[in-house]
């Protein structure tokens, strides 16, 4: 039983992944450009950075949004979250599952209105964790809490 939901989660994942991949939104203008997604940052900010200092928090917010204007990945918000495999909080489920906080809310509007701690950064990891040793080619910017910050 255990494997057949984990098989469902998986097929339900790729079909959200595609449509993501081929559906894009009309047009945007900052900050209003992602007014309507705070419970999607809050929720990544919830999942990848609970305890975290709220700069890191907001850090964490600053990446999606730097990842959106970067022409390296999905040009929307919702195209980089669920890009497969790129926060593992999405993969595992860790989004759903963890409710977002006040501070996770607050830190997502202060990304939106454009505090960015990373100076730009588009990828972030906490190295106590295992991660690919590809991400440490990464041109390193700032550590903040325990995660590491990188362009």
């Amino acid at each position: 039983m255990h494997r057949l939901l984990k098989i469902v989660a998986a097929l339900a994942a790729l079909t959200l992944s595609a449509f993501l991949l081929f559906w894009q939104p009309t047009s945007y203008a900052s900050p209003q450009r992602y007014a309507g997604n705070i419970d999607l940052i809050a929720r990544v900010i919830a999942a990848e950075s609970q305890g975290e200092p709220y700069e890191g928090q907001v850090a964490v917010g600053s990446v999606l949004l730097n990842r959106v204007k970067s022409s390296l990945f999905p040009n929307t918000l919702a195209g980089v979250v669920y890009q497969p495999r790129a926060f593992e909080s999405v993969s595992n489920g860790l989004i759903w599952r963890r409710t977002p906080s006040s501070t996770a809310y607050n830190a997502a509007r202060a990304a939106i209105n454009g505090w960015d701690p990373t100076y730009g950064c588009t990828f972030f990891w906490n190295p106590s964790k295992p991660v690919s040793s590809w991400i440490w080619t990464r041109k390193i910017i700032r550590w903040i809490g325990n995660h590491v910050f990188a362009r």
